[in-house]
């Protein structure tokens, strides 16, 4: 049984990390595509997102390896196969509870991070990267991996979803994870510039946090920074890059200097 489990967390760490690896480097090769130069000078922050990054994977694997063999061997966890199961109506509201549940977590555990002893010591890792690119998503240090990585597998004991719907609510995780830090708007205008922007969040909004190091710590949605004032609306890209590129001719560190300005509001 012990080797079982080893195998699938193995095998889900592997699934991770390779999704990982397509989605943002689809994305970074997209960003090549469309805004040549944007990453220029970046290449070692690069290749340290990527390293930080897949030691992510094998921290999310784990968790979600032990609850995939205890599914299909035990019966754990609320997932179900028959869409039939339940009415179908409750498919979209099913991928709306986690996509809440997780931004609320989210949101907590990561303004949590923003104190000052703890950013020093998990949460200034991911902060290195300034401006992040599409491989920063997963740029944690394993503390921070960790809170990241057990939400998603407690959630599928307590809220019933379709595999299929489980799916998509990762899908969308990957995405938005990858999207929120690639340093320009992949998604049309309206959805940050416009009524629906004011409710969701995309790179504008998470570009703005690695700004100023403090507000905007949701991931979907802009509903707790918005209830708690912690909103502080869309970053500016050009000015984003342009202090990045001053930055690297100063030769100054990705968070020097960055201690005063991590504490909570």
């Amino acid at each position: 049984m012990l080797l079982a489990i080893l195998a699938s967390a193995l095998a889900m760490s592997l699934i991770v990390g390779v999704r990982y690896l397509i989605v943002s480097g689809a994305f970074a090769a997209a960003t090549r595509a469309k805004h040549p130069g944007l990453y220029t000078g970046l290449s070692v922050q690069m290749r340290r997102e990527v390293a930080w990054s897949l030691a992510s994977a094998l921290i999310y694997g784990v968790p979600a390896g032990i609850v995939a063999w205890g599914w299909k061997t035990l019966g754990w966890t609320q997932i179900y196969a028959d869409i039939h199961a339940f009415p179908l109506w409750y498919a979209p509201v099913s991928v709306l509870l986690y996509l809440f549940a997780h931004d609320t977590w989210f949101y907590w555990t990561h303004r949590w991070m923003h104190q000052p002893r703890v950013f020093k010591l998990a949460h200034a890792v991911h902060h290195e990267s300034r401006p992040p690119t599409a491989w920063a998503a997963m740029a944690f240090h394993p503390i921070e991996a960790i809170t990241g990585a057990v939400i998603i597998p407690l959630l599928v004991f307590l809220i019933p979803i379709n595999i299929g719907c489980l799916g998509l609510v990762l899908a969308i995780m990957t995405v938005m994870g990858v999207t929120n830090h690639m340093g320009w708007e992949v998604f049309p205008r309206f959805m940050w510039k416009g009524p629906v922007g004011a409710w969701l969040i995309t790179a504008s909004h998470h570009q703005r946090h690695h700004d100023l190091y403090r507000g905007n710590y949701g991931l979907y949605f802009r509903f707790w920074d918005r209830l708690c004032d912690t909103d502080k609306g869309v970053g500016d890209f050009v000015k984003a890059h342009a202090q990045a590129r001053l930055r690297q001719r100063r030769g100054s560190g990705g968070v020097a200097g960055a201690a005063g300005r991590v504490g909570d509001e």
